[in-house]
């Protein structure tokens, strides 16, 4: 009786496990580590011993890895991959959508994380040619947490990754734990990733998470992750409180052009985000990435919007600067930057 109690409860250990992603770290006939992951694709990976030389092809998983203390065991990114600086020194496979196969090969990884914005066929062709892949794709924050566990278990890291974990999890209680008491206390927020035309982030975005865990209700929500909207649409919409992009891509010699944008459109100045000073810059790559800054996003919305929850005061919103010819901006560099965010993920 007492051995089949014992078989039961391992039984259901492993069948944990199994669900967790894993079934553990075991040790092969020589003694060296193996573990089996089921990665964001569905794939199930193996991998054998403690990866040594990773590269990452994704700027999402280069911040996640960096996060976990792997700096040293990374020996290539992408082009895309500019956070955290130290990333400039190392070398570079290519772009993120453009990954040049035979500098990843030449890199002798023992593990990649991909992304499926690499393209299905960059990574199929690796993992033809016997290279270790793993694929990252966080679609919410969440998800976010469970790929730095994913992560983790690979690398071998996996309680620095749960030391993080804990420590974003601390840090979303602190944000989401004291709601709004009332639902007028829930403003309306538009995030705009572009004015010309007028992109704005909807559902299925980590922006509009960020937006809704702030406190806050996306002015947009209506729409399918990002889109466009007319001029009169958003002057209707009026919404409290307007989050625009900077960063990489989004701003140019010191002014940000789509916070300028709205401080000098004459069409924008009776908006109630405009005369109240509601109109906030946020960096694009911060709230845009599936890596742990995206909680360094939610606490800065989670500031503008309710700045009863932080002890300091929220920073001032940058000053505008005049900044003439916005018209000149042409559509396909609005829809460069849409792909861009979509490619982040």
């Amino acid at each position: 009786m007492q051995t089949k109690r014992l078989l039961l409860i391992v039984t259901s250990l492993i069948v944990l496990l199994l669900l967790a992603g894993t079934v553990g770290a075991t040790p092969t006939d020589d003694g060296e580590r193996s573990i089996t992951v089921i990665d964001d694709s569905g794939k199930t990976v193996l991998i054998q011993g403690e990866p040594q030389r990773i590269v990452s092809l994704a700027p999402s998983n280069t911040e996640i890895l960096y996060a976990l203390g792997l700096e040293d065991r990374i020996v290539a990114v992408t082009e895309r991959c500019d956070y955290p600086p130290a990333t400039a020194d190392k070398p570079k496979v290519g772009g993120f959508s453009t990954v040049n196969i035979e500098k990843v090969i030449a890199m002798e990884p023992d593990l990649i994380f991909a992304a499926p914005a690499n393209t299905d066929e960059v990574i199929d062709r690796l993992r033809s040619l016997g290279m270790t892949v793993v694929t990252l794709d966080p679609q919410t924050i969440d998800g976010v947490l469970h790929d730095i566990e994913l992560a983790g278990r690979a690398t071998g890291q996996e309680e620095q990754a749960s030391v993080l974990i804990r420590e974003l999890q601390q840090r979303i209680r602190a944000v989401t734990e004291n709601p709004a008491e009332s639902p007028a206390d829930h403003p309306s927020v538009a995030h705009v990733i572009w004015y010309d035309p007028l992109w704005v982030s909807g559902r299925g975005t980590f922006q509009n998470e960020v937006i809704t865990l702030a406190g806050g209700i996306n002015a947009f929500g209506s729409i399918e992750e990002w889109g466009i909207v007319s001029l009169e649409e958003f002057i209707v919409t009026d919404p409290d409180y307007i989050l625009v992009s900077s960063g990489t891509g989004m701003s140019k010699e010191g002014y940000d052009v789509i916070y300028d944008y709205f401080m000098n459109e004459p069409r924008m100045q009776n908006l109630k985000a405009v005369k109240n000073g509601h109109v906030y810059v946020v960096d694009a790559d911060t709230v845009s990435r599936g890596g742990p800054r995206i909680v360094d996003a939610l606490e800065e919305v989670a500031r503008d919007l309710r700045p009863d929850l932080f002890d300091e005061p929220a920073p001032k919103a940058i000053p505008a600067t005049q900044a003439p010819g916005f018209g000149l901006i042409p559509l396909v560099c609005a829809l460069f930057i849409v792909l861009r965010l979509r490619a982040k993920r």
